[in-house]
């Protein structure tokens, strides 16, 4: 089985972080987005990897290489975003019969796959919501998916598809994607992945859905501080700097520098970033950041940014300088 991951997409929705560094690897709970997706895809022993690039995708290239290199990865080029179809027909001549999962590049989930892995059919995560119109929703007759439709502005069912599929149909997938392309298909003005599941549908496809509880949309920065915070709550370590009052559940990178701050709860701390006489909870300080002499809730530091002064909520991007 092959592992198909979509990171293409530019995350206008998360600038200025998205200005110097593509979505998939923005910091949450100690490592970028891609890599809580790397880790859960290698739990359940799949190595070979098709990663879609885009918007700098260099740089998703050179973290994989160098975290990842037990991983058989494989990158392919998405030039132009004609959507979500688009960028795995790109894909197409990575995967032949074998089954596929697909994992959107900004979803960070928790749920167990060995049930859908090993079932007899094609399967679609999704998750109950109140506001359907935002994402692609599933109708199903109680067993299997009758019909699939993107953003729909009158929802008929509230089950929102979560950016997880697997697929076990992969010639009939192939044949889809490639039908969608051919008939110039699209929805929105873009080639829809939706669309061709829909196709595969009507040619007679069984698919099920599973339910995702533990879904994280990582797309908006109030999205990410939640997964943060999410993620942060599960783990069970604490952590102690001499100096400095840390409330817990916090991530600390090894390297971080903290002096006379109290930092907690829910705050992740990246390599060789420095909090100096500062007060910090739920928030993401990334790498080589530095915050000195400021009050921080709810804020977002990037790479390589300084913060000093007093502030309550910032949203700080790359290479950065806010003082007095």
């Amino acid at each position: 089985m092959k592992a198909i991951i979509p990171a293409a997409g530019i995350g206008t929705r998360l600038r200025p972080h998205t200005h110097t560094a593509p979505k998939a690897l923005l910091h949450v709970a100690g490592k970028p987005i891609l890599g809580h997706i790397l880790d859960e895809v290698r739990a359940y022993g799949i190595r070979d990897i098709v990663i879609i690039i885009g918007f700098m995708g260099d740089q998703i290239v050179e973290y994989v290489r160098k975290n990842y290199p037990a991983v058989n990865a494989t990158f392919v080029t998405q030039e132009e975003l004609k959507g979500l179809g688009w960028a795995i027909y790109l894909a197409r001549e990575h995967f032949q019969k074998e089954p596929i999962l697909i994992i959107l590049g900004d979803t960070i989930f928790e749920t167990d796959l060995n049930k859908v892995i090993n079932g007899e059919y094609d399967s679609i995560g999704t998750k109950t919501v109140e506001d359907p119109r935002r994402f692609g929703i599933a109708e199903t007759d109680g067993q299997f998916v009758t019909a699939l439709t993107e953003k729909p502005e009158h929802p008929t069912s509230n089950l929102a598809l979560v950016g997880i599929y697997y697929i076990k149909s992969t010639e009939l997938f192939t044949k889809s994607l490639n039908e969608l392309v051919e008939k110039d298909i699209k929805t929105r003005g873009e080639y829809q992945l939706t669309d061709a599941l829909s196709l595969m549908l009507r040619k007679g496809a069984k698919i099920t859905t599973f339910n995702v509880e533990g879904w994280f949309d990582c797309g908006k920065p109030d999205a990410l501080l939640a997964t943060n915070r999410y993620l942060l709550s599960l783990i069970k370590s604490t952590d102690h700097r001499e100096g400095n009052v840390i409330i817990p559940p916090v991530f600390i990178s090894p390297s971080a520098v903290l002096e006379h701050s109290v930092v907690g709860p829910f705050v992740s701390v990246g390599d060789n970033s420095r909090i100096i006489r500062s007060i910090v909870k739920d928030s993401i300080i990334s790498e080589s950041a530095e915050v000195i002499d400021s009050v921080l809730d709810s804020s977002l530091v990037g790479n390589n940014s300084s913060l000093s002064g007093h502030y309550q909520k910032v949203n700080l991007g790359d290479s950065s300088e806010i003082g007095y």
